[in-house]
């Protein structure tokens, strides 16, 4: 299974991110929640920033917008992931160029129905 990152995981079971990380762990990913104050979601270690995350990443999934992302793209690229999804608001086509000059995969889709219609 694949190595994914929550970028703007949430502990709020209401939250699309929240959904995403549960969805992810029982199709049997291992999910690497990130959020800069949570310290536990769903039993699972939460990484405080991007730059805390150190293995091979198969994709990083978006739940920040894009304003806020601006300042994270830098830190994306250094992970080097296979894909980044802009799930729902989260897309721009700026940091979009700039994830894919830098060879990874940009998808503008839903990870939760992804997951539903087995396409992840």
């Amino acid at each position: 299974m694949k190595k994914v990152v929550i970028l703007g995981a949430s502990p709020k079971a209401s939250r699309f991110a929240y959904k995403a990380l549960v969805k992810l762990k029982k199709k049997g990913h291992e999910v690497l929640p990130v959020h800069p104050k949570a310290e536990e979601i769903e039993g699972m270690k939460v990484f405080s920033s991007l730059a805390d995350i150190n293995c091979d990443i198969d994709t990083v999934t978006l739940y920040v917008g894009p304003e806020r992302m601006i300042k994270l793209v830098q830190d994306v690229c250094a992970l080097k992931p296979r894909r980044v999804i802009f799930n729902p608001g989260t897309e721009s086509d700026d940091i979009q160029q700039q994830f894919e000059q830098t060879g990874i995969e940009c998808v503008r889709d839903c990870t939760l129905i992804m997951l539903d219609e087995n396409r992840f």
